[in-house]
């Protein structure tokens, strides 16, 4: 059976009389689908001492930008759950006065975009100072070791790109915990438990996928995301409030045959495009039906998502000129710089859309 980091955890002697904080969320779990916590508790009686959580919270209920999780006085198995979404992004350091090493065990979806990476960073900064040592308990890369899209340019960090990798990373969060602690000089005694690795069919290591956040439900929607999360900066609906989050785009002055016609001018390998009419609950255009398009993956190995959605914003904004708009901020706490600058990682793609 394939393992994950917190699989090999649990079979170990694991740091003997040690206390314990650990960062999760539901999506935490062994292969046979027991939370983190719990697994922890029973091999490890008494030594959980407290939990933290990422964005979307614990059990992964809240929305995205800017939808905070507060802390909890008494969570799973009465421990305290703090936040890590909230006020802050950074640990108090009275969360670990009982503490003697801090466990991260996230799914990460192997986009820069996604914020569990720079909970992980804000966690080793922070450990770095407190001389408290971390364990990574890692997890496969979904998308696998793959490299596409910008990296980061310096100026545009935020809570969506907090180092220079690139937007899709190809790394575990335990190979990146590795690399800021390298890159950025950081004083901490890190330690990885791997995870089996299999870059090649992602099916095998996750046979039954466990949402890390709400609006990443399926394999399918991950394999989209490096790249239409891109839509967050624009009023084209990424598909938040519908059952086909970032595999659907739409809006209500879409339309597909045309947006289909253009599509066709590109050589876009490894997927197909699928006329389809959804209407969000919530988020962009609640409410109002919307026509767009469906992306279908049909070959994993040629799919580039960054270079798909970019030409699904360029055809946009020819096509639709006079409806197609880019957001202002606020978005992740920048309120100054435009969202399309941080989620790419410089101004290039939206002066290339204005232009």
């Amino acid at each position: 059976m394939i393992q994950f980091g917190l699989d090999r955890f649990l079979g170990s002697e694991a740091h003997p009389g040690a206390r314990w904080a650990l960062l999760a969320n539901q999506a935490s779990c062994t292969q046979s689908g027991v939370p983190a916590w719990e697994a922890i508790a029973e091999r490890f009686p008494g030594r959980l001492a407290a939990l933290l959580s990422p964005q979307h919270g614990l059990f992964t209920g809240e929305q995205a930008n800017m939808i905070e999780t507060g802390h909890v006085a008494e969570g799973p198995l009465g421990l305290p759950v703090h936040s890590l979404y909230s006020e802050t992004r950074r640990p108090d350091p009275a969360w670990f006065e009982d503490v003697d090493r801090l466990l991260i065990d996230l799914q990460d979806v192997g986009c820069r975009v996604y914020t569990f990476a720079w909970t992980l960073l804000a966690c080793l900064e922070a450990a770095s100072d407190l001389h408290l040592p971390i364990t990574v308990l890692d997890r496969p890369n979904p998308l696998g070791a793959t490299v596409e899209g910008p990296s980061l340019d310096p100026g545009f960090e935020s809570f969506v790109g907090g180092h220079d990798i690139p937007l899709r990373h190809g790394c575990t969060l335990g190979e990146l915990a590795r690399r800021f602690v390298r890159e950025r000089q950081l004083s901490v005694d890190l330690e990885v438990v791997p995870a089996d690795r299999d870059d090649a069919d992602p099916e095998r290591l996750f046979p039954h996928w466990r949402p890390p956040s709400p609006n990443l439900p399926t394999l399918e929607g991950v394999r989209v995301y490096p790249g239409q999360v891109l839509l967050e900066a624009t009023n084209l609906s990424e598909g938040r409030g519908t059952t086909r989050p970032f595999e659907w785009l739409g809006a209500p002055f879409i339309d597909p045959q045309r947006w289909l016609a253009e599509l066709g001018r590109r050589s876009l390998a490894g997927v197909r495009f699928v006329p389809f009419h959804a209407t969000p609950t919530f988020d962009k255009w609640a409410g109002v039906g919307c026509p767009g398009l469906l992306l279908e993956v049909t070959d994993r190995a040629r799919f580039q998502p960054i270079e798909t959605t970019v030409a699904l914003l360029e055809s946009a904004r020819s096509l639709w000129p006079d409806d197609f708009e880019l957001l202002p901020p606020p978005y992740e706490y920048e309120t100054e710089k435009a969202p399309l600058d941080i989620l790419w990682g410089n101004p290039s793609l939206r002066e290339r859309l204005q232009n």
